[in-house]
Order: C-alpha cells, then sequence, then structure tokens
C-alpha cells in the first residue's frame, strides 16, 4: 500500500514538472511561437506610422491620399453605426460589408461545388476532358467584366446577378487547378499502387485525390481573389448595396478617407478567406503540415 502512494506522489510529481517545465519557455521556443504575430504588428504599425506621417506632411492633397488614422475613423464609425444621421456614410459600412461576403461566399461555394468535382472528371476520363476542355479555356480566357452587361441584362440589378459573376470567375480556376493536379500526379506513386493489388478507384482515391489537394486548395484560393474582383466589378456597374457600390459612392463625393477603408476592408476579407483555406488544408491533410515543419 505504502508503495502505491510512493509511486502516486512519484506520478504526481513528475507531472508537476513538467507542467511547469511548459510554462518556462526559453527564448527560442518563445520566439517560434510568438514571433510571427509579434512580426505582423509590428510591421503593421509602422507602415500606418509611416502613412500617417506621410499623409500629414502635405506632399499629397489629402483628397486623394488621407491620414490613416482619418481613415480607421471612417471606418469605425461606419462599422459601429456611430456616424451623425446627416454623414455621407451614415453608418452603413457594416451593411454593405456584410453584402458583400454574403455574395462572395455564396458564390466562391457554388463554384468549389461545381468546379471540384468537374476538374477531378476531367482529369481521370479523357472522353469529359475532351468535351469539356474547349468551352473551360474559351471562358476561362473571356474577360468577366465583359459578361456584365449581359446578366444585367438576364437577370437585372440583383443579387442573382452578381452571384452568378462571382461563381464565373472563380469556377475556372479551381477547374483548372483540379484537373492539373489529377494529370500530374506521380506516374511513380501510380505504378506502387498497381503493385499492392489496388484498382482504379483505390488508385484514384487514396493516391490521386491526396496528391490534387494541393492544387485545389491553391485553385481555391485564386478564385477567392478573382471572385473579390467580379463582385466589385458586379457592384459597381449593376448593384445599389456592397462594398463596390459604396466605392463609386466614395469616389462620386470625394470621400478618400470611406474609400481607402472600403479598400482594406476588401484585403481583410481576401486574408481571412485565404486563412480558412489553409486551416480546412490543415484539417484535410495534416500529413502536409508535418511535411513542412
Amino acid at each position: 500500500m505504502a508503495d502505491m502512494q510512493d509511486s502516486e506522489t512519484k506520478q504526481g510529481s513528475f507531472e508537476d514538472a513538467d507542467r511547469i517545465r511548459k510554462l518556462r519557455l526559453t527564448p527560442a521556443e518563445l520566439w517560434q511561437q510568438y514571433g510571427p504575430w509579434a512580426t505582423t504588428v509590428l510591421n503593421l504599425t509602422i507602415f500606418f506610422i509611416l502613412w500617417e506621417l506621410f499623409a500629414r506632411s502635405g506632399m499629397i492633397n489629402q483628397v486623394f491620399f488621407p491620414t490613416a488614422s482619418g481613415m480607421f475613423s471612417t471606418l469605425f464609425e461606419g462599422l459601429t453605426r456611430s456616424a451623425p444621421p446627416d454623414a455621407i456614410i451614415s453608418g452603413q459600412i457594416i451593411d454593405h460589408l456584410l453584402y458583400t461576403v454574403r455574395t462572395v461566399v455564396i458564390g466562391i461555394g457554388l463554384a468549389c461545388i461545381v468546379g471540384i468535382p468537374m476538374g477531378l472528371l476531367m482529369g481521370g476520363s479523357r472522353h469529359v476532358e475532351r468535351i469539356f476542355s474547349p468551352y473551360v479555356w474559351a471562358l476561362a480566357s473571356l474577360p468577366r467584366i465583359a459578361l456584365v452587361p449581359l446578366f444585367i441584362l438576364f437577370l437585372g440589378f440583383t443579387m442573382k446577378m452578381q452571384v452568378t459573376i462571382v461563381f464565373l470567375a472563380a469556377l475556372f480556376p479551381i477547374v483548372i487547378n483540379a484537373w492539373a493536379g489529377v494529370k500530374t500526379t506521380e506516374k511513380s506513386l501510380i505504378a506502387a499502387a498497381k503493385v499492392f493489388g489496388a484498382n482504379r478507384r483505390q488508385i484514384y482515391y487514396h493516391v490521386v485525390l491526396p496528391y490534387t489537394l494541393p492544387f485545389i486548395i491553391a485553385g481555391v484560393q485564386q478564385g477567392i481573389g478573382r471572385g473579390l474582383v467580379g463582385v466589385i466589378i458586379a457592384e459597381i456597374f449593376g448593384g445599389s448595396m456592397g462594398l463596390g457600390f459604396l466605392i463609386t459612392r466614395a469616389a462620386d463625393t470625394f470621400n478618400s478617407e470611406l474609400m481607402y477603408a472600403v479598400l482594406l476592408l476588401l484585403v481583410l476579407i481576401s486574408l481571412s478567406l485565404i486563412k480558412i483555406t489553409r486551416m480546412l488544408e490543415a484539417w484535410i491533410a495534416p500529413w502536409r503540415q508535418q511535411a513542412l515543419m
């Protein structure tokens, strides 16, 4: 009985020592854990300080290049609805932001649902590739801005038109990257799977799909960038809501602070969506994260 109590005491002591050791991180471990965040914060702080000083120097008229503090003040007022009723923005940045985010998420989501299976199917079947590849390359090379008047004619100034533009803008990078991922799968991996007796279906699911995943993630990230361009074009030319409409409104009223605030929001939206795709990749394919370490 005494031996059991002694062993439990020693075990508890080891656990306490291990807990204390984890709390006492070395400088190298602290830098590895918090260094990237600290570098990013310091980098952005210096950038906005230099922006503020340069704008206040008067070298460029503040009508065209506002101060960083003025931009953040406008952004805060618009997001918190604290602007006075007679202000130009009327505290509605949050409404336009949510409208644009909803449009982008729906459009890119539909592009992923359609584009990923289509690209995988084109890469896995020569017959499907021969049928669809001319249309894919033709539509991928067509500027999306040329389609805006056509979709306005068919769908009007509606959210459906904007979602359609985002969908088409994001679709083809996803299709082409998934297609290329399947076509460039290393032959040695397929040969090794055949040696172990894998059939065509097993090779596709256990070799081709894992190999293609980085291509798919890259295609989705490209689609996010192009989808944001598409939604801004659609909102500028055919909308009464969204960040694209807000940019036009700010330009018409010479409100440069509002314009720069909207551009900052677009950058944050893009970075957030790309971060989500990276987190999704880490969850679906954790072995890639281990390979990069």
